[in-house]
């Protein structure tokens, strides 16, 4: 028998998309490590997400070696998937915080731990007719986190209305990957690969159900611009002083200001002093009952435009 079962075409055909899509759910993160190393900082992203991916890739690997039976496809996928997660990590230590370094590092050897603990206990501890199908429930557990994770998402989307934060792309992906796994699982009658995806195919399609209803519930909310009222107010001018001015004499359409300068000038024998009285008149124009009430004194009449 050869790496894949020629005698099951639909075991290959959803094997290799099951891969294919599967790929490009491993490659969606993409763009955001591009943005961490152009910017040299994690950006306040999480490692966890990663590092969960990472761990269910090498206990289901871990699986597809010890089963029998065709599992080359299983193999390539969770293969590939432990090392491009693997790549992730590394890229969150390179540019993380020390702080964050650490507690990177720290949940490397959790996991890398926690996955020999598995792979040694069931190897050295359970009988090879059990080990597959005990591993097998534990790689089922761990799918249903994973697969569960987005909830979080969906209540976020029901509580905020908005689908700001649920990429759509990546839905459809993980959707699509989990109607090829489910298929996959069917037509090789393994329940550890089916189960899973089950629920993932029902949260992925309560996923795309809840983009398309509140796509076009999501409202943009702009603020109106608001023009203030404006006030027309009269001056009187005189030697650069500010008055305050009583409402009261604001209320004619016409007021008369009358002004009265003395310039002491000294001649050069006489020490004449000259008087000029000046009489303004300007043209007041009052827009609402409450002016802005304030006089200001200067050389010439002039209009204050205020806001009120």
């Amino acid at each position: 028998m050869g790496l894949i079962d020629v005698h099951h075409p639909l075991v290959l055909v959803f094997g290799i998309l099951g891969n294919i899509v599967s790929t490009g759910v491993y490659f969606a993160p993409i763009p955001t490590f591009i943005s961490i190393r152009k910017n040299k900082s994690t950006m306040g992203f999480q490692a966890l997400p990663y590092m969960v991916s990472l761990f269910s890739s090498l206990v289901w690997l871990y699986y597809s070696f010890i089963k029998e039976g065709d599992t080359f496809l299983l193999i390539t996928i969770n293969a590939f998937g432990s090392l491009v997660e693997f790549v992730y990590v590394v890229i969150f230590i390179v540019y993380a915080t020390p702080h964050g370094k650490k507690q990177t590092i720290k949940s490397l050897s959790a996991t890398i731990a926690l996955c020999l603990a598995i792979s040694l206990g069931s190897h050295f501890f359970l009988k090879r007719s059990t080990r597959a199908v005990v591993v097998g429930w534990i790689c089922v557990a761990i799918s249903i986190c994973v697969f569960a994770a987005p909830l979080t998402i969906v209540f976020q989307v029901m509580k905020t209305k908005s689908i700001e934060f649920m990429p759509f792309p990546l839905s459809c992906l993980l959707t699509l990957s989990a109607m090829m796994w489910f298929a996959y699982g069917m037509f090789t009658k393994d329940l550890c690969v089916t189960v899973p995806n089950v629920l993932g195919f029902v949260l992925g399609v309560i996923q795309i159900a809840l983009y398309q209803y509140y796509k076009h519930k999501t409202k943009v909310i702009t603020i109106p611009e608001i023009k203030l009222p404006e006030h027309i107010i009269n001056i009187k001018a005189s030697n650069s002083e500010i008055y305050p001015v009583d409402s009261s004499r604001s209320s004619g359409s016409e007021a008369v200001v009358e002004e009265e300068k003395e310039n002491k000038m000294a001649a050069d024998g006489g020490g004449e002093v000259a008087e000029q009285h000046k009489r303004v008149t300007t043209t007041v124009m009052q827009v609402d009952d409450e002016p802005c009430g304030v006089e200001i004194v200067s050389v010439n009449p002039i209009l204050i435009m205020c806001a009120a």
